[in-house]
């Protein structure tokens, strides 16, 4: 991946042409009420990031900042509703970028075209995934293989859900299954703490999801994450091995996005991207999207695009091993 933690990490404070135009267009007319819309329920990392930001362009970029939970269709339903918003500011896409670009592999036909009807505006956090277990799998199963090995030797067991089909969390357990020769059927959530909470009862074997919500459950010690998806240890679990580590030749991390309707001027566009710049620059919110396992960052407009284009390049041969398409 051409644009990478390092890179982006610098380009936090690092656009003077951009700082400069925020500078200018901030003295512009402040919004009273815009609305941050994410695809994801409340309580998890999407909507903790959009929670924590919002709280940061307010008064300046909107008098009032707020957050909004379209779930459904995977995150199909928040990007279909900004699309069709007016492209002043006041509404606000958050979302991972898988749906932008996974989505056009699996789906014959999506509501929105990810390079057309979308104005990038910033990176708000990169983050990597987990794979755990609960109670239905023995105790004795302490690693992705052996857990490979386990679904098996006990077909009802082997499965596992994610936040949404087709999302990288799916695909992520899909290519474990192909990894130990097991089929592991996938159950899809709307969002990774619904599918945690199935885990904790028992009624699924595993999931697949970001890494901080999975780890704020195990304070019940009824979770246990056997791998991490990144290419290094990941440092909010560092005492989980990645998928690379326990002999799995795969590793992949993603990002959560911020974009506005396509057409959006570009001095709006400067001014959201000054206004989360500063937001994902404060320690504070640096910290408290730590405690979910997400790394704060930012990007430029254009750095983004470049981002898009690329993962939807990657994921295409990714898709087609796979085998998975959706319906509709």
């Amino acid at each position: 991946m051409t644009i990478n933690r390092r890179h982006l990490l610098q380009t936090t404070g690092a656009s003077a042409l951009l700082a400069g135009l925020g500078q200018q267009v901030f003295a512009q007319t402040t919004l009273e009420t815009a609305t941050i819309i994410t695809g994801f329920a409340a309580g998890g990392t999407s909507d903790t990031l959009c929670r924590r930001v919002a709280t940061k362009l307010q008064p300046d970029y909107a008098r009032a900042v707020v957050v909004e939970n379209r779930t459904g269709a995977g995150g199909q339903i928040a990007v279909s509703y900004v699309k069709g918003r007016p492209a002043d500011g006041a509404a606000i896409l958050q979302t991972p970028t898988s749906i932008l670009t996974i989505y056009p592999h699996i789906y014959k036909k999506l509501p929105y075209d990810p390079m057309v009807d979308l104005t990038p505006v910033s990176i708000g956090c990169i983050f990597d995934f987990g794979f755990a277990v609960g109670p239905s799998v023995p105790a004795s199963v302490k690693t992705v293989p052996e857990f490979l090995a386990w679904a098996k030797a006990n077909p009802a067991g082997a499965n596992y859900g994610s936040p949404a089909a087709g999302s990288t969390p799916h695909f992520i357990g899909a290519l474990l299954g192909k990894s130990g020769g097991v089929d592991l059927k996938h159950a899809a959530y709307r969002g990774t703490q619904p599918a945690m909470l199935d885990l904790l009862g028992g009624n699924i074997s595993a999931v697949s999801g970001p890494i901080g919500d999975i780890t704020q459950h195990l304070a019940t010690g009824k979770v246990r994450v056997l791998g991490t998806s990144g290419t290094k240890r990941n440092r909010f679990a560092p005492e989980v091995p990645t998928f690379q580590e326990q002999g799995i030749d795969m590793a992949h991390s993603e990002w959560f996005a911020f974009f506005l309707p396509a057409k959006a001027s570009p001095e709006l566009v400067a001014r959201l991207n000054t206004g989360m710049k500063n937001a994902l620059a404060q320690q504070d919110v640096i910290d408290g999207l730590g405690t979910f396992g997400l790394e704060a960052m930012s990007s430029s407009p254009e750095e983004l695009t470049d981002l898009l284009k690329k993962d939807t390049a990657k994921w295409a041969p990714i898709v087609k091993q796979v085998g998975f398409t959706a319906e509709g």
